[in-house]
């Protein structure tokens, strides 16, 4: 089968580590890309779970839910009603109305 090249750009560090890991292995790093290769050819998919670590924005959103229930309970408003919540709205958009009325 004929050989090609081909050129991959990555962080040096990693690649650093990726070399000296492959020394480790006893085998170079093209060795090492090789095997990737004909394992994703060979399964048909990347061979291992590609997975995101950083905190999604649901969990954020989980969080700032839960914070603000837990305020409500150390307040005493945990059980207002739909309408209660509602007029709180409506009367803070009327302080602010004012406020900014006020201001100009």
């Amino acid at each position: 089968m004929a050989q090609v090249s081909m050129t991959v750009r990555m962080d040096a560090g990693i690649k650093a580590a990726f070399d000296s890991l492959c020394q480790q292995f006893g085998m170079s790093a093209n060795a090492a890309m090789n095997i990737f290769a004909n394992a994703v050819v060979m399964q048909r998919r990347i061979p291992f779970e590609i997975k995101a670590y950083q905190k999604s924005a649901n969990e954020d959103f989980k969080n700032a839910f839960y914070a603000l229930r837990e305020s409500a309970r150390k307040n005493g408003l945990q059980n207002m009603t739909l309408e209660e919540i509602n007029e709180e709205i409506r009367q803070a958009r009327l302080e602010r109305a004012e406020r900014e009325k006020a201001s100009l």
